[in-house]
């Protein structure tokens, strides 16, 4: 089984103001958690299963939870877990990010109900997840995982199992009778109705409840995005506002491209919607502060791409002098391979876990994270919070994952 072991006497050296009672609070959580997750895992040859645990990793606006031994609604939490049979909803201004315990992730985007029709492990580490999408848009990732196990996605009777190291995109509108799936990367393949239909990059299947085969088409891949690169801070000094040269890589066939910028990861709002003939563009007059962009092309047709990528960069004062800002960990809680992060930083600063940016903040500065999952033995974890005036504090962990 995966422990996690922190290196208590490295934490009093790195951090000191943590008190003694602090650092016991700590092993007494941890090994709590050890314990729980024990308690979990199946006994070794049994050939049994047992359930699993999802969590929240990133939640924004309106999402709630049905979870399956109650019959009403709650608003989610991080600190509620998923199993079997709960059910997440959101809004139409709300978007989740679901993390299972083997990385798979779910990112429910707004107007979606998915609903968890598995999640368990054995004693051979091979992993079962099973979601149904009912409605809306989800876009799924797997990780490395064990060979034999299973990682599926439902839509309206269609099956879609996908291999480690894959991405797709569900769509499911029952009321428009309109149902895709596409696989962005990797592989997978789809089953309906005794019907199987194998899918590699790019590639779509579609369907209609009434029709009895599936339709198999190509799409057409997304740019790169290149500059601002990202995470690339853009310092600007004067009136605090800069314009910004935005570049992508041009795509064969290409009548023109679609730029989209926001203040948010989840582009539920944006700034710039704007279309162009060439595979680069300057905007004027971006304030300080964090902005996210991504493009698509389009072809004679107006028939759009995926979308691409979304890179973050931050508008940032020049010539403030760095500041230490507040950033407080919780201790570390390890679920597998995963290890979930939590902490408090000051009111409006980003957060990097291990280069990985925390996707939301709350409103007091608290954050939660998981880490993709980590291999067996020594690893170090970063957390940095960075405010766009040039404030920053980086702390460091390391664990032992046996």
């Amino acid at each position: 089984m995966a422990g996690v072991l922190v290196f208590l006497g490295a934490v009093r050296l790195a951090f000191p103001q943590f008190t003694a009672s602090a650092i016991q609070a700590a092993d007494g959580v941890a090994g709590r958690v050890l314990e729980r997750v024990a308690g979990m895992a199946p006994q070794v040859g049994t050939g049994t299963s047992t359930a699993q645990q999802a969590h929240f990793t990133a939640l924004d606006g309106t999402v709630r939870v049905k979870k399956t031994t109650g019959n009403s609604w709650v608003n989610a939490d991080y600190n509620v877990p998923l199993e079997k049979g709960d059910v997440v909803q959101t809004g139409s201004e709300g978007m989740a990010k679901v993390v299972f315990n083997d990385g798979t992730s779910y990112t429910v985007r707004q107007d979606s109900l998915i609903v968890i029709q598995e999640n368990s492990a054995n004693d051979q580490q091979q992993t079962n997840i099973a979601v149904a999408v009912s409605t809306g848009t989800v876009d799924l990732s797997t990780a490395t995982f064990v060979q034999g196990s299973k990682s599926q996605v439902i839509v309206a009777g269609a099956t879609a199992s996908l291999a480690p190291e894959s991405a797709a995109q569900v769509h499911n509108d029952p009321k428009g009778d309109q149902h895709e799936i596409l696989l962005k990367k990797g592989t997978g393949e789809v089953t309906r109705n005794g019907e199987t239909v194998r899918l590699a990059d790019w590639e779509k299947v579609t369907f209609q409840a009434q029709e009895v085969h599936m339709a198999k088409a190509k799409e057409i891949g997304p740019p790169t995005p290149i500059s601002p690169a990202n995470m690339m801070p853009i310092f600007v000094s004067g009136e605090g506002t800069k314009d910004v040269e935005f570049s992508w890589t041009p795509m064969a066939n290409a009548a023109g491209y679609r730029l989209r910028i926001s203040r948010n990861p989840y582009f539920s709002s944006t700034l710039v919607d704007k279309r162009v003939n060439t595979a680069d563009v300057t905007v004027t007059s971006l304030g300080e502060g964090a902005y996210y962009w991504m493009v698509q092309s389009y072809d004679a047709g107006a028939k759009e791409s995926v979308e691409s990528e979304k890179n973050r960069f931050t508008i940032i004062p020049k010539g403030k002098q760095t500041v230490a800002i507040d950033l407080e960990l919780d201790p570390f809680v390890q679920h597998g391979h995963v290890i979930e992060v939590t902490g408090k930083t000051q009111n409006g600063a980003r957060v990097m876990v291990n280069g990985r940016e925390v996707p939301m903040i709350g409103p007091d500065g608290t954050f939660h994270f998981f880490t993709p999952p980590l291999p067996t033995g020594e690893s170090v974890i970063t957390v940095t919070a960075q405010t766009a005036q040039g404030g920053v504090n980086t702390q460091q962990k390391k664990i032992i994952i046996q």
